[in-house]
């Protein structure tokens, strides 16, 4: 274990800096030592001498020219230290950090505008680029173990323009802030990209930006390779999957795909499959992906939760979704979790829905399968007005930290009102970070609430009679009922799996009715009683 020796220097008592780096310099395997406000250059170099110090961190917050003094003194009295091969840090406000700059003595010098990334590659002796920058790891897994205990950012961003979205990207890459760019693309770039005569002209960047070639993706990548270099993805899209696919990994590098089971077809009006095709359509594209290395991501339970599906079927179909990631050959799967959704929703009840997600697709982990968890706020949540946005976005995420995510998809205050512009983005994030240090400095055990942990039960052993009545579909005895497109689809058509938002569908019977009932989404029968998947279920099981 390595030793760094810390403190204020000379006359400064500002230790609140110093002490904070001791504190991430922990995180990372270093024995601290902090000596504390206004210490003398002798005393310092006598501790650090005696504790055989790796590296020497120095504090000075006050006036640029007394620092500039002080500070050459000190390097002048540590020559033999650092012919040892001690490491000298400093830490100040930007004046001083500019002093010490000039003495170029320093190994590392910090003055508050480093990312979280920049110190945490000098304490781990990291490789860094020609410009003395962090080394960025271009995929996701990758970056996740990097940047642990802190979990990836990931959020959308997508302007009506290619020209406003590259400048966008350039600006949210250079503000270091964001490690996933989400391109958000408009429906004609998902649904006709390859079919150009079927675009429709007034809609153009209505929903995204309108990339209508492989070189409008490559100029929108090129724009993120700066700053802390983001990972970049986008929808799969529509149509054309695998085609898109191979597209998207030659142009933006595709860090994940995110692709859904149920959806994204004729059933809700985003795509031109029917429900049975467009399954199997899906489990082609998993199957790709996974043959490429690229992981991926189900972002099926939360479009049940946004059209009031009850908290027992948005398990089951984050089940279903895990299941089929496996089964196509996934090896790494990212598991979304939306918080708020329906909204109304508590947050213990959202705990108690996510981490019964988590423990009903556990024993699906292997060697070859790997679970990574991803936390994001309710779409459909969110108030108008920005400061009580604000506060949401950054409660919610608070919320999600006892999850422990690996990434973290942050949705913008001004979802309500408007598509993120870079500035919105750079924001969100902002406050993203400060809520996940916060958490990370020592959160309260939120999971071990009982009413959570009897939730979770209730809610698994619910899901597990869901599961058994879409078993019970199956005809021939070798068939796999959980990924079997035509039994799958049979699910949603007799109402298994049902939603109150689906009425007047040709594919769903939107006959079930929901209710949020102590901060859970809830069946209920005609009456309003509530109404456990035993009975609801009855003629399947």
């Amino acid at each position: 274990m390595k030793t760094v020796v810390a403190g204020a220097l000379g006359e400064c008592v500002h230790v609140a800096g110093v002490y904070n780096f001791l504190r991430l310099a922990e995180q990372f395997g270093w024995n601290t030592i902090f000596l504390g406000p206004a210490v003398p250059v002798e005393k310092f170099l006598q501790i650090a001498r005696g504790e055989k110090a790796d590296l020497i961190a120095v504090s000075y917050r006050l006036t640029p020219e007394t620092g500039e003094r002080l500070l050459a003194e000190f390097a002048e009295a540590s020559d033999d230290l650092r012919s040892q091969g001690i490491q000298f840090a400093f830490g100040g406000t930007v004046p001083v950090a500019e002093k010490a700059k000039k003495l170029g003595f320093f190994d590392a010098i910090f003055d508050g505008t480093q990312t979280r990334e920049e110190i945490i590659t000098f304490l781990r002796g990291d490789a860094v680029s020609e410009s003395g920058s962090p080394i960025y790891p271009q995929t996701a897994i990758e970056r996740i173990l990097w940047k642990r205990p802190f979990p990836l950012l990931r959020h959308h961003f997508g302007q009506p323009t290619i020209k406003a979205t590259v400048e966008g990207i350039a600006k949210i890459a250079d503000a270091k802030v964001l490690d996933i760019i989400s391109l958000g693309i408009d429906q004609d770039a998902q649904e006709n990209f390859y079919h150009p005569g079927k675009q429709d002209p007034r809609s153009t960047g209505a929903g995204g930006v309108p990339v209508r070639s492989p070189d409008d993706y490559i100029r929108l990548y090129q724009a993120s390779r700066r700053g802390n270099y983001p990972l970049m993805r986008t929808y799969s899209g529509t149509s054309d999957l695998i085609r898109l696919a191979s597209m998207y990994c030659e142009t933006i590098h595709i860090c994940w795909a995110a692709i859904p089971l149920f959806w994204y077809n004729q059933m809700d009006g985003r795509g031109p499959f029917n429900l049975e095709t467009s399954i199997q359509e899906h489990q082609n594209l998993i199957r790709w992906y996974s043959e490429h290395e690229v992981p991926v991501e189900l972002n099926e339970p939360h479009h049940w939760g946004m059209r009031d599906a009850p908290d027992v079927l948005y398990v089951v179909a984050a089940y279903l979704a895990a299941y089929n990631a496996k089964a196509f050959g996934t090896h790494d799967y990212i598991a979304q979790m939306m918080f708020n959704s329906p909204p109304g929703t508590s947050d213990r009840m959202d705990l108690a829905k996510m981490l019964a997600c988590l423990e009903l697709s556990t024993p699906l982990v292997d060697k070859d399968f790997r679970i990574w968890k991803q936390t994001r706020t309710g779409l459909l949540s969110y108030p108008l007005e920005e400061n009580a946005a604000r506060a949401h976005l950054s409660s919610s995420i608070y919320v999600q930290m006892a999850l422990k995510p690996d990434i973290v998809h942050i949705v913008g205050q001004t979802e309500a009102h408007h598509a993120a512009t870079e500035q919105d983005v750079i924001e969100a994030s902002l406050m993203a970070h400060r809520v996940i240090e916060n958490a990370l400095l020592g959160q309260p055990g939120m999971l071990d609430d009982p009413t959570i942990q009897q939730r979770k039960e209730l809610l698994m052993k619910e899901a597990q009679i869901t599961l058994q009545a879409i078993r019970n579909l199956a005809t021939e005895p070798n068939s796999d009922a959980f990924t079997d497109p035509k039994i799958l689809a049979q699910a949603v058509e007799l109402g298994i799996l049902d939603a109150p938002q689906l009425c007047n569908n040709k594919f769903a019977r939107g006959t079930i009715k929901t209710i949020i009932r102590e901060g859970g989404c809830e069946v209920i029968d005609e009456k309003g009683n509530p109404q456990p998947e035993e009975q609801r279920l009855a003629q399947f099981l």
